[in-house]
């Protein structure tokens, strides 16, 4: 009975979102090391199959966990997430934590600060228990690489958990963790969290600091598209760790006369039944309150290719660099690509090779690239 009972209350609490958790440990119903505990003890137990957290903390966590009980301090209001365990991805610096991109030839890089955005919710009280996978250097739609391997799908481990934040959405989805943080240049927040169903946010362009990510984006019109923000279990918790990462308030919006865009369903690209009936049903429930309107965004058709052509300014020269960095000539990459198909003996995915490939056949002219400028 004990047992059970125990399995209960570990399943309410994993449950529980970061604004309840924070309430909980606010009224010391429950002590930060048992929470800390049980996210760990959950992570030890679904991580072997779904292979999200790739790096864990969970000695130093722990420790932060009985400090923060101890030196509990009279007032939390500089606090907000005293002692919430999150997890963050890889891509992002933790100090005494690696920071790979998931290349064997980082496997030893040691972060020794803190990307802004993780102090920042450090100084907010949270706890990080460890880092969660990611495609290679961020570059694919699937979370997988040659040094972590890949990320399964919870609900289904046969299917991907979406990329480039995958290790975090599927943590997420089965627990093991209160929140987490993403980046975002292509999908890469907004994806795992629609796979894994789990809520995902990608803040606005500029609104936080790109420090301390692994790739940083050196190309200005790359560093209009990237962005970075949290995922969790709750739109609220969302307000709440973007307010914390921007260290600032979001002031209520009168939406009263606002007209909201739905896409209609007769559009080129490629809808099925379960989503065209689904975007009739969001439709029809804004328009009970909203004015509605049913209409294709401007370049929406064009809006792929202008994105592809974006990522391949100047042939990703920048990610070739960093992903070959350790060959004193970088490699050819057809043949990389060929041969890693063949063999999987190489120490670059097949999804990077590809996508660098990709980058040379898009690769924009000087004009072609003012004419995006303009248009965006």
């Amino acid at each position: 009975m004990k047992t059970n009972d125990s399995a209960i209350k570990m399943a309410n609490l994993l449950n529980l979102d970061v604004i309840e958790t924070a309430q909980l440990i606010r009224s010391r119903q429950q002590s930060i090391k048992q929470i800390v505990t049980t996210y760990i003890e959950q992570i030890k137990r679904a991580n072997p199959t779904i292979n999200a957290v790739i790096a864990k903390r969970f000695d130093s966590a722990l420790a932060e966990a009985e400090e923060k009980d101890y030196n509990f301090p009279p007032d939390l209001t500089n606090y907000p997430l005293y002692g919430v365990p999150i997890t963050v991805k890889e891509s992002f610096d933790v100090s005494q934590m690696k920071t790979t991109g998931g290349l064997i030839q980082l496997k030893d890089r040691v972060a020794t600060n803190d990307a802004p955005i993780i102090k920042t919710l450090k100084d907010a009280g949270a706890i990080i228990i460890g880092k969660t996978n990611t495609a290679t250097l961020c570059y694919a739609q699937e979370s997988t690489n040659k040094l972590f391997g890949r990320t399964n799908n919870p609900w289904d481990v046969t299917k991907t958990a979406g990329g480039s934040t995958g290790g975090e959405g599927a943590i997420l989805a089965v627990g093991g963790a209160a929140a987490g943080v993403g980046s975002d240049i292509g999908g890469s927040i907004r994806v795992p969290s629609h796979f894994n169903g789990v809520i995902g946010f990608k803040s606005g362009k500029y609104t936080l600091i790109s420090d301390g990510h692994l790739p940083a984006s050196t190309i200005a019109l790359q560093q209009r598209m990237e962005s970075f923000g949290p995922m969790g279990k709750s739109v609220r918790d969302m307000k709440l760790l973007y307010e914390i990462m921007t260290q600032t308030t979001i002031k209520p919006t009168d939406l009263t006369n606002i007209k909201i865009n739905v896409l209609p369903t007769n559009v080129s690209y490629p809808l099925d039944e379960v989503t065209k009936n689904l975007l009739d049903q969001v439709a029809n429930f804004l328009h009970e309150h909203h004015s509605v309107e049913r209409i294709v965004p401007p370049y929406f058709e064009n809006s792929a290719e202008l994105w592809q052509e974006i990522m391949s300014i100047d042939g990703s020269q920048a990610i070739e660099t960093l992903a070959f960095q350790a060959n004193p000539s970088t490699p050819r990459l057809l043949w990389t690509y060929i041969k890693e198909k063949l063999s999987q003996q190489t120490d670059w995915h097949h999804y990077l090779l590809w996508a660098l490939l990709g980058t040379k056949l898009f690769k924009p002219n000087k004009k072609r690239i003012k004419e995006i400028e303009k248009v965006i």
